[in-house]
């Protein structure tokens, strides 16, 4: 592996969730310097303007690279962009072979647009909402379910990782895979899917980078302020 000890660190933007946790993963696993910026999401501070300058959709996890594409300093947002971002720049967790790069690409968009989004539902619906939806919790409890099995099948052909080799859609999935009850799942169901779990979490980088943050993370489900700042929002001028 390439030694990035001597490179500039990125500066991320950063607090523990699923979608924060891809960041800290790949950095973890490429041993590249970084320096977490904590974004409180409760708080309101993904509103700040400093911040809206290097993420205007006021939502992290976001980077800053000292040392961008040609040589000039660089912000990126958006998980998946970041993950691709950090694969060509480090020549880690991201193949140059075209063929195998869209095999990644595929699971890495699976995910951003569907795994996360439907997670993210089922979580909010199950565990946030006031009133409690019924329609709302089956809709995206079963769909989070249909995901998993997806991700079950693809894994049962005997591959270690999603697209083979150990890839950015693995830390793209792993936050969404975890902490299944909130979502209504149980891995049970799907042998190849908990067995890949299993996998992931045994990673030391996985386990560190799932880590950062976690002793100021508290439970905004009981936090009606914070439910305001995270649920409330409307376009801003």
């Amino acid at each position: 592996m390439s030694d990035f000890s001597n490179n500039k660190p990125i500066e991320l933007y950063y607090w523990p969730t699923s979608n924060g946790f891809k960041i800290t993963i790949f950095l973890e696993e490429a041993q590249y310097p970084y320096n977490v910026n904590f974004v409180n999401i409760g708080k309101g501070e993904q509103f700040e303007p400093s911040f809206l300058k290097i993420s205007p959709n006021n939502r992290m996890p976001a980077i800053v690279d000292p040392d961008g594409p040609d040589g000039k300093e660089i912000s990126i947002f958006e998980s998946g962009a970041i993950l691709q971002y950090l694969g060509r720049k480090t020549g880690l967790f991201y193949p140059s072979n075209y063929r195998k790069q869209l095999e990644v690409d595929q699971w890495l968009f699976w995910q951003v647009g569907g795994l996360g989004p439907m997670g993210g539902q089922a979580h909010h619906f199950r565990h946030y909402s006031q009133n409690k939806l019924q329609y709302a919790i089956d809709r995206y409890t079963n769909e989070v379910n249909r995901l998993y099995g997806v991700l079950d099948k693809k894994l049962s052909d005997g591959r270690d990782y999603i697209a083979e080799d150990y890839s950015i859609a693995d830390m793209a999935c792993i936050g969404w895979v975890r902490n299944p009850e909130k979502k209504g799942q149980d891995l049970n169901e799907f042998p190849y899917l908990n067995a890949w779990f299993s996998r992931m979490m045994d990673r030391p980088a996985v386990q560190k980078g799932v880590s950062i943050g976690e002793d100021i993370r508290h439970d905004l489900s009981k936090d009606l302020d914070a439910q305001k700042v995270l649920f409330g929002q409307r376009a801003r001028k």
